[in-house]
């Protein structure tokens, strides 16, 4: 397990960092259950006064060591170590506090949230702090920030106090404005919040030792009174810079989507279906018609994955393998988005999808899928398998979403097992093509559109023999599918969000 999480770490470019000031008692035993998890782990010394560094140096496994001259306090600690990160080409970094208040066993947990949202910031939420043994300044505190952050935002976040987080590192606003001790990290929300980026948190665990061993540098009055002036500072702000820009962000958001989606029902109701229809219904109703429909089907998704770009949605189709499509196969693909239809159809025009009835009676397009021979997979394999294959002797692939329905958060959730037993009746390969980013674009019930790049890898065929090494049967080879598939899915998602963040 612990080499797993090293390894995903790496490959997503997270780093751990640990700013101390005179934590030479507990700073060894974090670092070595830090380093458990994470290969990378920089240790920044905010002008150490004890002996951590002696301490640090005695490891055999040594964390990166950052050394600041004079006590300058945290934030800028935190500064300093984001900066080195980013220059040794880190894309994330989790941050935890020296004093072994936080347990670097949670690393997995913001490892997992960080797939889930890469370009959010994941904010540790204590477990367990009513019940906790802490002061009365401790716990004002936090309900203090807490509701100062809500007033800035308009975020509700339950625990803004703790240094226990994953901070995408290309999406932090400029470091050089920050302050330099415990208030930068609220700075540091604030200022992400007004810029766009998502605030998540996650449930972090938290040990509070005997009063007597607890080692704080917190100043109850000074450090209390800076915060103050701080968050009043921050409102002002958010009058006139915070709130205006969240506001116009979302408004263009709203009008870009709108813009677009009555464009589409626009050209689809009055244009599209209407010149399909009366090209199909002139004349003869030939194969060749057919072909021709197909033909301008894929030619009208590919305009619309080039036309993602001009939104800020890049569309890219990684096809090392060189497939042509030449010979039919059942594509399986998983389904994330309104959007993935447009990639899938963009493949090849020798191409019917199975898809849901709500597509299949759509009253914009609906005449068109049905006329190009797309079938509604709830009349089940019995009714649509001789139609198919019908079409799999003119030379057409099938191509398949094993999941059914739409994921809700982009994880690849259980395959049925028609795509195999359509495999074996028409003897076919199963071509794997793996899309990433269409869910991220627009999300499952999301009513807008997000920038975020688009990306459809097409993987090796999978024969008819090679299918077999699956399993022996339809539910093991969807099941081991499935499993090909996550782990694609990571490797994709590893590569473009190390370096989209």
């Amino acid at each position: 397990m612990f080499e797993d999480c090293k390894i995903a770490l790496r490959n997503r470019g997270v780093c751990v960092i640990i700013p101390t000031y005179n934590n030479a008692g507990t700073i060894v035993d974090v670092v070595i259950r830090a380093k458990q998890y994470c290969s990378d782990v920089y240790v920044v010394l905010d002008g150490c006064t004890d002996d951590t560094l002696i301490k640090l140096d005695c490891l055999n496994d040594r964390p990166s060591i950052v050394e600041i001259k004079n006590n300058t306090g945290k934030g800028n600690a935190i500064r300093i170590g984001f900066k080195r990160a980013i220059k040794d080409g880190f894309s994330y970094a989790i941050t935890l506090d020296a004093d072994g208040q936080h347990y670097p066993e949670d690393i997995p947990s913001f490892l997992t949230a960080n797939r889930r949202f890469p370009e959010a910031i994941i904010v540790g939420r204590r477990i367990g702090l009513k019940n906790a043994d802490r002061s009365r300044s401790s716990k004002f505190a936090n309900t203090f920030s807490n509701f100062w952050f809500f007033l800035q935002t308009l975020i509700p976040l339950r625990d803004t106090q703790t240094g226990y987080r994953l901070y995408p590192l290309k999406r932090l606003p400029s470091l050089s404005i920050l302050t330099s001790r415990y208030e930068a990290e609220l700075e540091l929300l604030v200022f992400s919040a007004w810029r766009g980026t998502r605030i998540v948190s996650q449930d972090v665990r938290v040990f509070y030792p005997p009063r007597e061993d607890r080692v704080s540098h917190f100043r109850p009055f000074t450090d209390f009174l800076r915060i103050t002036v701080l968050n009043v500072v921050l409102c002002v702000l958010a009058l006139i810079y915070g709130l205006p820009r969240t506001i116009l962000r979302f408004s263009f958001r709203v009008i870009i989507t709108y813009t677009l989606l009555i464009f589409y029902v626009f050209v689809m109701a009055v244009l599209v279906t209407p010149g399909v229809f009366l090209y199909l219904k002139c004349g003869k109703h030939t194969e060749k018609k057919k072909d021709s429909l197909h033909r301008f089907i894929c030619w009208s998704a590919k305009l619309g994955t080039a036309l993602f770009g001009l939104f800020g949605n890049k569309y890219t189709l990684d096809n090392d393998i060189k497939e042509d499509f030449s010979r039919p196969a059942i594509i399986t693909c998983n389904h994330q988005s309104h959007l993935d239809l447009l990639p899938m159809l963009s493949l090849t025009p020798k191409l019917v999808i199975l898809t849901a009835d709500w597509v299949w009676h759509n009253p914009l397009y609906g005449f068109i899928i049905r006329e190009a021979d797309f079938l509604p997979a709830s009349k089940g394999l019995d009714y649509i398998a001789p139609r198919l294959q019908e079409l799999v002797d003119r030379g057409y692939s099938i191509a398949v979403y094993p999941e059914s329905t739409r994921s809700l958060d982009c994880r690849i959730g259980r395959f049925h097992q028609g795509a195999f037993y359509l495999a074996e009746k028409f003897h076919l390969d199963v071509l794997p093509v793996v899309l990433y980013g269409a869910g991220k674009a627009l999300p499952k019930h999301g009513r807008l559109l997000h920038k975020w790049p688009i990306r459809l890898v097409i993987d090796k065929r999978i024969s008819q023999e090679e299918l077999q090494t699956y399993g022996d049967n339809y539910k093991s080879q969807a099941s081991a599918l499935r499993k090909y598939y996550i782990k694609r899915y990571e490797e994709i998602a590893d590569q473009v969000e190390k370096t989209l963040v």
